[in-house]
């Protein structure tokens, strides 16, 4: 029931993940709403529905509104994972009250008291991982030390990456610029095992230096929407000069490809969610503007991430 297209475009989604991917998805909502958009996908024999009444908004506080409401979809999705009746949780919806309830219903690795949001960004040179990306929105230096291993561990199951290169997202590259907390955070990771390879200013996000690009979860946010925005306005600003006159219309046909592959490499729905790492399960979160096939791709993601155990793997790397 979450996210700004829910529940249409979770269920059309969630189809295609079964249809093309292999995936058995049970859906956990108002079931029939639920069974509404499923008769529309002519798959109305083919889905698990789990009855849960309640939603949470966007606007709600996470922790209030789990509290009063039991049967939140969310929370019985993080509650049938936690007891083994599925693999791996994906939601679109509230950010925060999926943190809470998977926090809740799994509880967390061994040394971890944080866990962070992984959104894996585009980079010239392939892939880098961004922690946190909006879990924990105030965070001390240790934390970001934990996100930083988190990280690592996380590039070496999804990248492929045996000693990721660590960069702390700051102000300047000099270990004196920042805040309070990145310059605490920046002396503590030179002192670990790590591949520490200093602060990474943000023109650099995209530049592919760092495999791992450390923050606070405010900051990471920020950072993840402004590279959103500013592709969507560049998207937009390339189809309007492509199309301003004969010539350039020649020319976008003769570019449409490489603009296809453009897109591809950038667009979130691509990679269609982020997992929670640090919990003792899977829990992937969506963007709140899914479409469906971004939500195909995070319960995809969700599934692989399960299949290839990457719980067990994070807890033998921390």
């Amino acid at each position: 029931m979450g996210g700004d297209r829910a529940p249409a475009a979770v269920v059309a989604g969630a189809v295609q993940a079964m249809r093309r991917h292999g995936v058995a998805v049970i859906l956990v909502g108002a079931a029939s709403r639920v069974h509404e958009e499923l008769a529309r996908q002519d798959a109305a024999s083919e889905v698990a529905v789990v009855d849960a009444p309640d939603a949470i908004a966007m606007d709600e506080s996470p922790l209030a509104a789990l509290r009063r409401k039991p049967r939140a979809s969310v929370r019985v999705a993080a509650e049938m994972v936690a007891r083994g009746e599925a693999a791996a949780l994906f939601s679109a919806g509230h950010t925060g009250a999926t943190f809470l309830a998977a926090h809740q219903a799994f509880g967390v690795l061994p040394g971890v008291d944080r866990p962070a949001l992984a959104v894996t960004v585009p980079t010239r040179t392939g892939a880098a991982i961004l922690l946190d990306a909006g879990a924990n929105m105030e965070s001390r230096p240790e934390h970001l030390v934990l996100f930083a291993r988190l990280g690592a561990a996380y590039a070496r199951v999804s990248l492929g990456i045996d000693r990721a290169r660590i960069g702390l997202l700051s102000i300047g590259e000099e270990a004196g610029k920042g805040t309070d907390l990145v310059r605490d955070a920046h002396a503590r990771l030179k002192e670990t095992s790590l591949d520490f390879i200093g602060n990474l200013e943000a023109r650099e996000f995209f530049s592919g230096r760092a495999d791992v690009i450390v923050c606070d979860g405010f900051t990471g946010n920020i950072a993840l929407k402004v590279g959103e925005g500013l592709v969507d306005a560049a998207e937009e600003m390339l189809r309007e000069e492509l199309g301003a006159d004969a010539v350039s219309r020649i020319g976008s046909l003769l570019t449409r490809r490489a603009f296809e592959r453009f897109k591809q490499r950038v667009d979130y729905a691509e990679r269609g969610g982020a997992p929670l790492l640090g919990l003792n399960g899977i829990a992937v979160i969506g963007h709140g503007r899914s479409t469906p096939q971004a939500i195909e791709n995070g319960i995809a993601l969700a599934a692989r991430l399960s299949r290839e155990r990457m719980v067990e793997r994070l807890a033998e790397a921390l």
